[in-house]
């Protein structure tokens, strides 16, 4: 599946534009909304159910009350834990989620505007990057598969992975397309979403050296190369500026319990769970998703994908498994790690639709299960 010399290009990824890719697109933004309209309804009527507002829990839990607060007041906001001795700062969070959320008014339902609507993008993005590689019928399903994840009810949550989800997808279409500055400029973007956001500049970076090796030193790879980790890089300075500390954005991440132990703790956690330690679904639900991710990085390599999206999921994979910290937040790190679902859309691509449709439907419905329950029930941090 290499970017350069596929063994039997769909006719899709040739064709001049027109309205057939438009309606791909289409089917592709449909089926996302109907899956993950869906799961906001149930959670929707479940939080009715339970007294709560439905809009504060969508809009306003666990990190999204720090996303509303920076857009609402700016930077600054301490919060500290006397009985376990840590501090908390919103600095922890990059802005432009927040700042996005302000031009649009602030508040949870401006919050939630912004995560729609990156989704949608998102959803058309994941579509156009697997209609390129594998046709329009495995591009829908690619879709399905990746809304109906277990954790796919932070898609419809006032948080980042959305906005990632959505910059990342382009600027890989845009790599895959050799669109060299609009894949830097997403990059850029992608930096200032959340600290993930690097894998994205980690993309645009391997192919660019690959390319100035092979002799290609036109001044668009140059600049590409170069530009990519700018925006990450810039809060990381702020930070560090702001606090007069060179390293001031680790120290922050630190205080949050977050930190690289090169997978120590994920190690612990399996560990006990395959020990019969006393873990709780979300753990093992956990370890559950990044056993299958491993799998299907595994299949990735194998099919050789071509490089940018390698080098994405690479990364997000070893900030995931090898960082400390929330170990049932680990689900929620990966769903933007949607090209590790290309094996997987390929297979369904090639089964009956009865069979497809079918798999989609009994996914997503154990999507909304699990989804009310995190948010609902058993209110671990997502």
């Amino acid at each position: 599946m290499d970017a350069t010399t596929r063994r039997t290009p769909p006719a899709p990824a040739q064709a001049p534009p027109g309205p057939e890719p438009a309606r791909g697109a289409g089917r592709a933004l449909a089926v996302f909304a109907a899956v993950r309209g869906g799961g906001a309804l149930v959670i929707a009527l479940g939080a009715w159910w339970a007294g709560r507002d439905p809009v504060k829990v969508l809009g306003g839990s666990w990190d999204s009350f720090w996303y509303l607060s920076i857009a609402a007041h700016g930077y600054g906001r301490t919060q500290m834990w006397p009985a376990s001795d840590s501090i908390q700062s919103d600095a922890a969070f990059f802005p432009l989620f927040p700042v996005l959320t302000h031009l649009f008014g602030g508040g949870p339902v401006a919050a939630l505007a912004v995560a729609w609507t990156a989704a949608g993008a998102a959803a058309v993005g994941v579509y156009r990057v697997g209609e390129r590689l594998l046709g329009a019928r495995a591009g829908v399903l690619l879709v399905a598969l990746w809304a109906s994840l277990p954790h796919a009810v932070v898609l419809t949550l006032a948080y980042t992975e959305p906005l990632l989800c959505a910059l990342a997808a382009w600027a890989l279409y845009a790599l895959l397309r050799e669109r060299w500055l609009w894949a830097a400029a997403l990059a850029v973007l992608a930096g200032l979403t959340r600290p993930t956001g690097i894998s994205v500049a980690a993309a645009v970076g391997a192919l660019a050296l690959r390319e100035l090796l092979r002799g290609r030193r036109t001044p668009a790879v140059w600049a590409a190369g170069l530009l990519a980790p700018a925006g990450w890089t810039a809060y990381v300075a702020a930070v560090g500026m702001r606090r007069e500390e060179p390293l001031g954005y680790f120290t922050v991440q630190r205080q949050w319990g977050s930190r690289f132990d090169f997978g120590a703790g994920t190690a612990g956690t399996v560990n006990r769970l395959l020990t019969g330690g006393n873990v709780t679904v979300p753990v093992a639900v956990t370890v559950a998703v990044l056993a299958a991710a491993g799998l299907c990085a595994v299949l990735l390599v194998l099919d050789r994908a071509p490089l940018p999206l390698l080098a994405y999921t690479g990364v997000l994979l070893v900030i995931t498994v090898g960082g400390a910290g929330f170990f049932e937040s680990k689900p929620r790190f990966l769903l933007p790690a949607f090209p590790l679902l290309l094996p997987a859309a390929a297979a369904m691509a090639r089964a009956r639709p009865r069979t497809a449709v079918a798999l989609t439907a009994g996914l997503a419905g154990l999507s909304y299960g699990y989804g009310a329950y995190l948010l609902l029930i058993a209110e671990v941090p997502l």
